[in-house]
């Protein structure tokens, strides 16, 4: 039986056999990897170049931009490249780098939204402290923690993962390397160190989820009791998307990572892994945008001054 010593390489999940349906498969991954490319990239550009933007609020939807571009740049080039090329090989040094990065960024998110959502209670809540509670330097720090999170959580998780014996072979049933498709290779008796540190993980996930919803209802309540239908309009026009954003990924990370073996198929694991790892990046742009009227005014603005400058050119 191989251990991981003797395992040199990983077998990716293949979608199919046949020729023709792997180019669509990477057709397919090529449009949404420029859509979220051409979203994020928007986004930071637009919060970077209008001044207006320069605020809390905007700073983190920055850090989110960067993220989502990095996690899905993780993942489905090295699909994209194993579907063109007919193949399903990642070494063991790649399926390591991704499952350490995959697990940096998305943690690194999560933490992230935990702090919108406190920097919205404020924003609503406690305006009048706003500025003292969330100034530059807090953002700048709350930043960096979130970064911080997550790449310890990565460090943490990667450690565990690589260092247990492989004795199932080396063929991984997902598109990129996930650590629970990779636990599915241990032993039988050597798995339970990591499963117990997913499961801490998870438990600190779910606080901060708990966080974040209380953090909702207060901010709900303020808001109802506005006067102002405009006021209300505004203050949900910036939470609601933030709230879309962490329902989708929190249902699906903890489903990918807590659910029962029972229930567990490739074609489920597969529509779970997408969901958490693809689809935010693709949509977050879409979720932040369509209801935030300063950020689609700083977007049409870059459109035109791009369109103005290519005319003169």
């Amino acid at each position: 039986m191989p251990n991981s010593s003797s395992v040199s390489e990983f077998l990716l999940l293949a979608f199919t056999d046949m020729r023709e349906l792997q180019l669509l498969h990477f057709g397919l991954f090529l449009g949404i990897y420029l859509a979220a490319l051409l979203g994020n990239s928007l986004m930071l550009t637009a919060v970077a170049c209008d001044h207006r933007l320069h605020t809390p609020m905007y700073f983190f939807l920055l850090n989110l931009a960067l993220l989502d571009l990095g996690s899905i740049s993780t993942t489905l080039p090295k699909a994209m490249a194993n579907a063109l090329w007919d193949t399903r090989a990642i070494s063991y040094q790649g399926c390591a780098a991704q499952v350490f990065l995959l697990v940096t960024l998305v943690g690194a998110e999560y933490s992230l939204l935990t702090v919108m959502a406190y920097d919205r209670y404020v924003a609503i809540c406690k305006p009048l402290h706003y500025g003292s509670l969330v100034g530059t330097r807090a953002c700048a720090q709350m930043a960096a923690a979130a970064w911080g999170t997550g790449f310890l959580n990565a460090i943490l998780h990667t450690a565990n993962t690589f260092s247990l014996p492989l004795c199932q072979g080396n063929a991984v049933d997902q598109f990129f390397c996930e650590i629970p498709q990779i636990l599915k290779l241990s032993c039988s008796d050597a798995y339970l160190k990591e499963v117990l540190a997913l499961v801490f993980s998870v438990s600190l996930g779910f606080g901060c989820f708990v966080f974040i919803v209380l953090s909702y209802v207060q901010i709900f309540r303020v808001v109802l009791r506005m006067p102002s239908e405009q006021g209300r309009h505004k203050a949900f026009s910036t939470c609601l998307p933030h709230l879309a954003v962490v329902s989708l990924m929190v249902s699906t990370g903890m489903f990918a990572y807590l659910k029962p073996p029972s229930i567990s198929s490739p074609s489920l694991d597969l529509v779970v892994a997408v969901l958490y790892s693809v689809v935010p990046p693709v949509v977050n742009p879409l979720i932040y945008s369509m209801r935030n009227q300063e950020l689609k005014d700083a977007v049409r603005k870059l459109f035109l001054y791009v369109l103005l400058k290519h005319q003169y050119c």
